[in-house]
């Protein structure tokens, strides 16, 4: 049940296709993460090139993209090559529907405690005592 929150700034002349990118962060987080894509949300926040800024100039400037990728998931449930896979194929498919991102771009994935999120107003603490108890 990931959220996963993306933040970018296309290279000049690229047009993003935000379904089509959606679509991509999913099944990524599916494939590599092994989440379900139907619990699986993506929000995505279109920045402009001028109010990004890297090393205090901004992406208009260098004529490169931007992005800071966010992918929220339960605490314990990808050991570190899977992280370290999907950070290297999210920036990968950042690049692509993007343009050339600049290297300080982005890809996190942010673990939280299973008692402290879930959907459906359970957490998922509560889901794995549900699924245990059967």
């Amino acid at each position: 049940m990931p959220f996963i929150h993306l933040q970018f700034a296309p290279a000049p002349g690229v047009r993003v296709d935000d379904a089509a990118l959606a679509q991509t962060l999913t099944r990524l987080a599916a494939e590599l993460l092994h989440k379900k894509p139907e619990v699986t949300a993506v929000r995505l926040e279109a920045v402009e090139p001028a109010a990004w800024f890297i090393g205090g100039e901004s992406l208009a400037a260098r004529s490169q993209a931007g992005a800071q990728l966010q992918i929220q998931v339960t605490a314990g449930t990808n050991p570190a090559e899977e992280k370290a896979r999907f950070v290297g194929a999210a920036f990968d498919a950042l690049a692509t529907r993007l343009g050339a991102p600049h290297p300080a771009s982005y890809v996190v994935v942010d673990e939280i405690a299973a008692d402290a999120w879930g959907y459906g107003g359970r957490t998922q603490a509560a889901r794995r005592v549900t699924t245990a108890a059967r």
